[in-house]
């Protein structure tokens, strides 16, 4: 099976999912992870510049802790995310075209902030562009729709899962490859007041408890024809 995981900025597939992404890997499918911001603005004190290229190798380094075959970035700064530009749309569908996955993973409709927000609206819409034959021809469609998961929210807040994945065997490679995000662990303290790696492994330890694991991951169904699967897509 191939996978797509679409997160906003560098670090939050590594929150959302990423315990879900190493157990993927593990069991022989392939994971393909892209994120859409940069993740530019991310620091009160690394220039926009010079974060943006650090964030890139980050994410590469954490991608190959999870077994990721590939990460892809659109390079888009942070705060200007929009499914309403149609250059993202048209890169999102070249993505999946290129990826050809047999389901995807992004952002749920009611996370905290607008990129987020955005981007899980973006790949829903590129999923469905993408298999339009006259659709930015330039790329061959790809006839399959793909099924839609939603990961948890930051903090997990007004996100009800209907799907777990229990990841305790994979808990401590979530957390390393969140350690290679080391220009976040700061910025995550002083402009959030949150201790990074303890927060997610707080949240994981908090959806096992929902599911009767050590540790989870919680995920929702993006519930529009035709994305609904006949059968369970994750692992």
């Amino acid at each position: 099976m191939r996978v797509l995981a679409v997160g906003c900025h560098p670090d939050d597939l590594e929150i959302g999912c990423g315990g879900t992404l190493a157990l993927y890997a593990k069991q022989g499918h392939e994971v393909f992870m892209a994120h859409v911001a940069n993740g530019n603005l991310g620091h009160a004190v690394i220039k926009p510049s010079e974060l943006r290229e650090i964030r890139r190798k980050e994410a590469r380094n954490a991608g190959e802790i999870l077994g990721a075959k590939e990460v892809f970035s659109l390079d888009i700064g942070d705060l200007m995310v929009s499914e309403f530009n149609e250059t993202l749309v048209a890169e999102m569908a070249a993505l999946i075209r290129h990826t050809r996955p047999d389901v995807i993973i992004t952002h749920a409709p009611q996370d905290y902030m607008r990129d987020h927000v955005q981007t899980g609206q973006l790949v829903f819409n590129a999923s469905f562009a993408s298999s339009v034959p006259h659709y930015a021809p330039d790329s061959q469609a790809f006839p399959l729709i793909p099924p839609i998961y939603h990961m948890d929210t930051l903090a997990g807040v007004n996100f009800l899962p209907v799907d777990y994945v229990d990841i305790s065997e994979t808990i401590e490679q979530k957390l390393e490859a969140l350690a290679c995000h080391e220009s976040q662990i700061k910025w995550m303290l002083e402009h959030d007041k949150i201790d990074f790696l303890d927060f997610v492994k707080t949240c994981a330890k908090f959806r096992g408890l929902q599911c009767g694991a050590k540790f989870a991951e919680g995920f929702g169904r993006c519930q529009a024809w035709p994305r609904i699967p006949t059968k369970r897509l994750l692992p």
